[in-house]
């Protein structure tokens, strides 16, 4: 299935309003490999606490990841008490979810909300990089 949606509003003149995904149904979605071929960088934080009343000990994050071609990051989690959002800036990231494979390319994303079980991969030829934003318990 091809799905063409809204996702969201930006005034940068050089963003598509519209992505591009396409989904299939996978036959064993529980199933996700362990971890591998994949590189966060960590781009920035903001301590949350002073910020934001009621959000001590909470940080908000900024990462860059690589997932390599042939590389998952896995396996099977959730985001609950973990909210976030993606960016992809190259190559295809296919998000594994709810029985179904979704492929997002560059210039789209998604959130990860308390409701989100998901595994990432990258079934590409090149690597796959993200930016991935997210409210973090401060270690």
């Amino acid at each position: 299935m091809i799905t063409l949606e809204r996702v969201g509003v930006c005034s940068c003149a050089d963003v598509r309003p519209w992505k591009y995904r396409e989904e299939s149904t996978m036959s064993n979605e529980q199933v996700a490999p362990e971890t591998k071929g994949v590189t966060a960088k960590l781009l920035a934080t903001v301590d949350l606490g002073p910020e934001i009343e009621g959000m001590s000990g909470r940080q908000l994050r900024m990462r860059m990841v690589t997932i390599e071609p042939g590389g998952v990051f896995g396996p099977i989690h959730d985001h609950k008490d973990r909210p976030g959002t993606v960016y992809i800036l190259q190559g295809t990231i296919t998000d594994h979810r709810n029985a179904v494979a979704t492929d997002y390319g560059p210039g789209v994303g998604w959130p990860e909300d308390r409701n989100t079980t998901h595994w990432l991969e990258n079934r590409g030829t090149i690597p796959a990089v993200e930016i991935s934003v997210d409210i973090v318990r401060q270690e």
